[in-house]
Parts: structure tokens; sequence; C-alpha cells
């Protein structure tokens, strides 16, 4: 069954079982290599995507659910708060192994969307949902709360 899909802001079309997971149609289809497979269960955040601009796990969202919509994946997250986000991540050395960083960084981008100016225990809430195996949560926080405070002052500017 053809399923068509904006992803990452294009026009996507894939011929697939309408059960299956948008996770394994990212990757093995479409080659969204970024987003990434964790637990399968939706408990982890690895493979954490936007979906119609919400933050969404993808292991388990039957693709027949994107039918019509928008999807951004890691890929295609070039929002201003996606930006200072790599920025800080870069900057304090946040990710360890990165396997669960985009997932954290995609969840993090609609956090800041959200709640520009958020508390830690806004932060520490939302991002509850994002397991770290290395637990490099406290770098997380700091780089969430440096992305905020750069984008205050670009607003500022």
């Amino acid at each position: 069954m053809a399923i068509n899909f904006t992803l990452n802001g294009k026009p996507a079309e894939v011929d697939v079982a309408p059960d299956t997971p948008l996770l394994w149609v990212l990757r093995d289809e479409l080659k969204m290599t970024g987003t990434k497979f964790g637990c399968g269960i939706a408990q982890c955040g690895a493979c954490t995507v936007h979906f119609n601009g919400n933050a969404m796990r993808s292991c388990s969202l039957p693709v027949q659910a994107v039918e019509g919509q928008n999807v951004t994946t890691i890929e295609g997250e070039v929002s201003p708060q996606a930006k200072a986000l790599q920025a800080a991540w870069d900057e304090l050395a946040v990710y360890q192994c990165g396997y669960c960083q985009s997932g954290q960084l995609m969840s993090a981008a609609k956090l800041l969307r959200d709640k520009p100016q958020p508390t830690d225990d806004d932060i520490d809430q939302f991002m509850s949902g994002n397991i770290c195996r290395c637990a490099t949560y406290q770098r997380i926080r700091a780089g969430i709360k440096q992305a905020a405070t750069s984008l205050a002052k670009e607003v500022a500017a």
C-alpha cells in the first residue's frame, strides 16, 4: 500500500505494510538512519522524531498514521532551537557514545519551542522519556539551558 507524507519538508512515498513502524520505514526504506532503534516499545526515546511538530516515538507509530502528515527527523531538523542545541552539545561535549543523541536533540528542540526558558524541573520532566545509557543527564540539562540562553540573546539583539 502506498503511503504519502511529507518528510523533512519534501514529499515522500513508501509502499509498505500500513502497520510497519515508522522507524523502520525511515531507516530501511528512506535511509534516514539518524533516527535510532533503542527499545522498540517507545520507552527510551532514541527513535524520537517530530510528527506534525510533536515529539513522537517512531518505533511504535505505524506508518499509516503519518499518511498526509508531516514528519521531521534529525536530518531535517533545522530550527533555531536545533541549531542552538547542536552548538551547545558540541561546546559542552554533551554526548558520550552518542547513540541516544538524535532523540535527545529532537525532544529538546520541542521543549525549547514550547518553553523557551525552561527550569531544571521543566527539563527533567520533559526529557524523562529519553534514556541515556552513558548517563550524561547533567550535561544534557546544561546543554538545553545554554541553548535557551543563546536563543534568548538572539531574540534580544
